[in-house]
C-alpha cells in the first residue's frame, strides 16, 4: 500500500523546494504534483479583507461570504468580532507582494519539473476542492497510462 502525503504551504521558497527534492530523492519518494491556487489579487484582498474573528472563541466569519447573524457579534458565543491587523487591505497588499516575490521562482521550478497543477480558486471551497480533486485524478490517470 502506497502512502500519500499533502504538504500545505510548504515549500515556500526555492531553497526549501531544492532541499525537499534532495530529501525525497534520498528516501526514494516521489513528488507527483504541486497545486498552485490562482486568484486575482483584488479577489484575495476582498476575501481576506472581509474576515472577522471572534475575540473570545476565535470563530471566523466573512462580512460578505459568511456574515454573522448579528453584525459584529459571534454566532457561537456572542463575542465581539474584530478585523485582524494582517487582514486590512493595505496589509494584505504588502503580504501579496512578498508572497509573489518568493513564490514566482517556486512556480517556475515546479513548472519546469512538470509537476505544477494550476487551479483557478474562484468559487466556493467545495467547488475549488472538487476541481482540485478532478485535476489531480486526471493527472494521476495520465501518469499511470505513460
Amino acid at each position: 500500500m502506497r502512502r500519500r502525503v499533502i504538504l500545505d504551504g510548504f515549500p515556500r521558497t526555492l531553497g526549501q523546494a531544492e532541499s525537499l527534492k534532495q530529501l525525497l530523492e534520498s528516501e526514494r519518494l516521489a513528488l507527483t504534483a504541486v497545486v498552485n491556487y490562482e486568484l486575482p489579487a483584488s479577489e484575495i484582498v476582498a476575501r481576506l479583507g472581509g474576515r472577522r474573528t471572534c475575540e473570545q472563541c476565535k470563530a471566523v466569519f466573512n462580512v460578505t461570504e459568511r456574515p454573522p447573524k448579528v453584525e459584529g457579534r459571534c454566532d457561537h458565543c456572542e463575542g465581539k468580532l474584530f478585523q485582524r491587523e494582517d487582514d486590512r487591505p493595505e496589509s494584505i497588499k504588502v503580504r501579496l507582494e512578498a508572497y509573489d516575490r518568493s513564490t514566482a521562482p517556486l512556480i517556475e521550478f515546479y513548472r519546469k519539473a512538470g509537476l505544477l497543477v494550476r487551479v483557478a480558486a474562484d468559487g466556493s471551497p467545495d467547488e475549488i476542492f472538487a476541481i482540485t480533486l478532478t485535476d489531480l485524478k486526471s493527472r494521476r490517470a495520465l501518469q499511470l497510462a505513460s
